[in-house]
């Protein structure tokens, strides 16, 4: 096989998902139908021991309970009362309320993991806040947009599982590496809106002064999204945790914060259960689907084919992060987050470690660009979150428009990781001393 044959079956693949036909259904044909084409029986007797090993993966038990923990604390109110406290400290900053945006989306985050729920979730809380102080609708859209993507950066992240799952990279060190560049990547979009405010003001009013009582007082709504955070990366930094055991026990300790708020029912648990099932189902079913594609691809050897397709082309290390970063940005606009990931790392992570670049680095690049694509047009899935939590009140421009300069730091932010890998690498590094 050449690199003919891997871009032929690349451009079919994309005609597929192109054609409306849901990303697992693609995988299995193009590795099953492709695969018995190619080598025959051969291929049946290697695809049942990789389908069953990747069934019974340690990590992925990780992956339901992490979003168990997000629904419990999505559907029991607590983020209503946390976007409140952060409005008290952060309201009468430049650009108001838009810091409190960012700031819930990246605590939220940080019991999500899901770009998608932390969008639609601090969405809905703020929207009728920012519209009656009457900010610019696109600013406000489009910092819930951007805030949102933090989801999927800020451990604990389903995404960096899913990553970790694929290139057999330790999810606990992909945890830590992403803390930093999560920070950061929420203290620069606190940046801009208050720059964008000193320089063109946003038309909202202020509230009045909020005492120091007042604001002390409110700081224990933000207990429950810290505790979670805590517990995770604090029994994974010290070493007594898998990030499996770590989410069973976030989700012991957010059953209790629900207890306290008196919403731990039966029917509250068959909602939380469910909507879980469902995710888990979907996300697991393409996990195994892409490893069906991955079987085909070993045989083929066309890991082998790219890699020396790109060595033959001469790239530098950083050549080909820039060079890959454009492969990215071009397919998040037409592809999901979990869609790019199963169809890309596979192919891509033997290339950039033969490259000499660092495969935990390299996942946070990835869900960087990933990050990217939930707010690039046409199919950048936060966008129309955040449109439909709006409604039918104004164009589905102004989330486009308000999240293009949120677009462009994530652009220069992953550049930047790109030249100073220590900005990902030297939490990791430390904590592995």
């Amino acid at each position: 096989m050449d690199i003919l044959d891997v871009l032929v079956g690349f451009i079919t693949m994309m005609g597929l998902l192109l054609a409306g036909l849901p990303v697992a259904t693609v995988m299995v044909v193009m590795g099953v139908a492709g695969g018995m084409i190619l080598y025959g029986p051969v291929l049946l007797k290697s695809m049942g021991p990789v389908l069953w090993g990747t069934s019974n993966e340690p990590v992925l038990t990780a992956i339901p309970l992490f979003i168990l923990l997000g629904e419990l604390l999505l559907r029991s109110g607590l983020a209503d009362r946390m976007y409140g406290a952060l409005a008290l400290w952060l309201g009468r900053l430049p650009g108001g309320l838009l810091h409190t945006n960012i700031g819930c989306c990246s605590l939220f985050a940080a019991t999500s993991g899901s770009s998608v729920a932390t969008a639609a979730t601090v969405g809905t809380v703020a929207l009728p806040a920012l519209t009656e102080r009457r900010y610019k609708p696109s600013r406000a859209l489009g910092s819930l947009a951007a805030g949102g993507t933090l989801g999927i950066l800020i451990p604990p992240s389903v995404n960096l599982l899913v990553y970790g799952s694929l290139a057999s990279v330790s999810v606990g060190q992909l945890f830590i590496a992403g803390v930093i560049p999560g920070i950061l990547l929420t203290l620069l979009f606190m940046t801009f809106i208050a720059a964008q405010d000193i320089l063109s003001p946003g038309g909202a009013f202020e509230d009045a002064n909020v005492s120091w009582e007042a604001k002390l007082k409110a700081l224990k709504h933000l207990i429950p999204a810290a505790t979670v955070f805590s517990i995770v990366m604090g029994s994974i930094y010290l070493g007594i945790a898998t990030p499996t055991e770590s989410a069973a026990l976030a989700v012991i300790v957010a059953l209790g914060f629900v207890a306290a708020e008196g919403k731990l029912t039966l029917g509250f648990l068959d909602i939380c259960f469910r909507k879980t099932a469902k995710t888990t189902g979907m996300i697991l079913l393409i996990i195994v689907a892409a490893f069906t594609l991955n079987v085909t691809l070993a045989l083929g050897g066309i890991t082998g084919v790219m890699s020396a397709w790109v060595q033959g082309l001469g790239l530098s290390a950083v050549e080909l992060l820039f060079a890959l970063m454009v492969f990215y940005l071009v397919l998040g606009m037409f592809m999901d987050v979990l869609s790019m990931q199963v169809l890309t790392i596979p192919i891509v992570v033997p290339i950039i470690t033969v490259a000499g670049i660092d495969p935990v680095w390299f996942g946070i690049f990835v869900v960087l660009m990933c990050e990217l694509g939930m707010i690039t047009p046409p199919v950048g899935m936060n966008l129309y979150v955040v449109q439909g939590v709006r409604g039918d009140k104004g164009a589905f421009t102004d989330v486009i428009y308000g999240a293009v300069p949120y677009a462009l730091l994530m652009v220069l932010f992953t550049s930047a990781l790109i030249f100073w890998p220590a900005i990902a690498m030297w939490l990791p590094q430390a904590v592995g001393r």
